[in-house]
């Protein structure tokens, strides 16, 4: 098994409900395939770098993970086409 980190940025103009549930949404993704969450950092609200989408700020999260090396391809093919999650990157994590 390797180590991994997610790096989610989630839309901020959308209601908590649904920001919490694409998370748990994210997190689902990651059991389904194998994975097993061992931390999630939320960082809450920040200004993005750029402008994407004509949003300014995001809700950042970091969710470590342990899982095989097929998953984090799987994982990103299904965030991919996510409509509330602006920007993520997946990488290994080196222990």
């Amino acid at each position: 098994m390797n180590q991994y980190e997610l790096a989610l940025v989630v839309n901020a103009k959308i209601e908590d409900d649904a920001r919490l549930a694409t998370l748990e949404e994210v997190k689902e993704l990651i059991t389904r395939f194998g994975g097993t969450v061992t931390n999630v950092d939320d960082w809450g609200k920040k200004r993005l770098a750029y402008e994407i989408q004509k949003m300014k700020e995001g809700y950042y999260y970091f969710i470590q993970f342990d899982a095989d090396s097929t998953v984090p391809s799987e994982i990103e093919q299904r965030i991919r086409i996510k409509e509330n999650v602006i920007r993520y990157l997946c990488i290994r994590r080196d222990v």
